[in-house]
């Protein structure tokens, strides 16, 4: 069993946009490759997972989703960076579905699949609910304070859940993280 890093993208990795339906429109955020890039060379698995109910919306479909995933290797290639798989929920909120976050789903097949030991993995996201996902499976949480991270902070002081960290940007929390598995 193998520690790991889950990853948001929309707001986490690459610039938020509301519903990101073009691959031309992925912008990444400063310094997200490096980070991403410091895990790789750490040797830690670096795993994406996002919501995407635009599909389920109608708005875009999961060809775009794919291709909007690719330019993200790409982008993340330039840099010397990767990440070694990516889940996506595709359903709409309002379909229940066991893998749209805050619920694990996402987290759970990867488990399966790599072989990951949720005590030793983190979850960093700009939203409450990537928190609640990782907090529900015994991941350690990052909020960052980028795309939605500021009102998920706000949302955060009403609640009896705290992030483990509270960082800047994912370059920040990924230091952090490097630096609590030592």
């Amino acid at each position: 069993m193998r520690g790991a890093v889950f990853l948001d993208r929309d707001g986490t990795i690459n610039e938020e946009v509301d519903y990101l339906d073009d691959p031309g429109r992925l912008r990444l955020i400063p310094d997200a490759a490096e980070a991403i890039r410091l895990l790789n060379h750490a040797g830690m698995l670096v795993i994406v997972v996002s919501n995407q109910a635009g599909v389920g919306r109608g708005y875009f479909s999961t060809v775009t989703v794919e291709a909007i995933h690719q330019q993200l290797a790409k982008q993340l290639a330039i840099h010397g960076a990767c990440v070694d798989a990516i889940y996506y929920c595709p359903h709409h909120p309002n379909e229940r579905c066991e893998c749209r976050k805050p619920k694990a789903g996402m987290l759970l097949q990867a488990s399966r699949k790599h072989g990951i030991d949720m005590r030793r993995a983190f979850i960093v996201g700009d939203k409450v609910s990537d928190l609640d996902a990782g907090r529900r499976v015994g991941c350690r949480t990052v909020l960052v304070l980028t795309g939605y991270g500021e009102k998920a902070r706000e949302d955060l002081v009403y609640s009896i859940f705290q992030p483990d960290y509270i960082s800047s940007n994912l370059c920040d929390a990924v230091k952090w993280i490097l630096a609590e598995e030592g």
